[in-house]
């Protein structure tokens, strides 16, 4: 399984599909209203990533971790249905798990876009 151990926590260690290379431009402030919450949720993600999962070091059977799952779940999802989506995965995260890939599907219509610390900001192409 591939590890997180040895390296400093932060949103580096997200999964290529948990990044992107957008920024927020500024005349469009009022299309980023929609997505505080979820940006607020990933801001205590990150916060979580960088400090206590950092201590647990590669403890989780699956791939991505919990916390990078959590991460891409709420990215794609939304707050709501990516803080449910992430604990179905705790709670398939047990000392008996198989392991292994396990992905966060993909929302069939999702339209922002990803900033290189993970935030999701409104899509340019709208």
């Amino acid at each position: 399984m591939p590890g997180e151990t040895g390296r400093v926590m932060s949103t580096a260690t997200l999964p290529m599909a948990s990044v992107g290379e957008a920024t927020l431009d500024p005349t469009q402030t009022w299309r980023m209203l929609p997505l505080i919450p979820r940006n607020a949720g990933l801001a205590l993600l990150h916060g979580y990533r960088a400090t206590i999962s950092h201590v647990y070091g590669d403890v989780c059977k699956y791939y991505p971790s919990c916390s990078a799952y959590a991460v891409g779940a709420v990215q794609q999802h939304g707050l709501a249905k990516g803080i449910v989506l992430s604990a179905a995965r705790l709670a398939r995260c047990h000392p008996w798990a198989a392991g292994g890939i396990d992905d966060v599907p993909s929302h069939p219509h999702f339209r922002h876009d990803l900033t290189r610390h993970g935030f999701v900001v409104p899509s340019g192409k709208d």
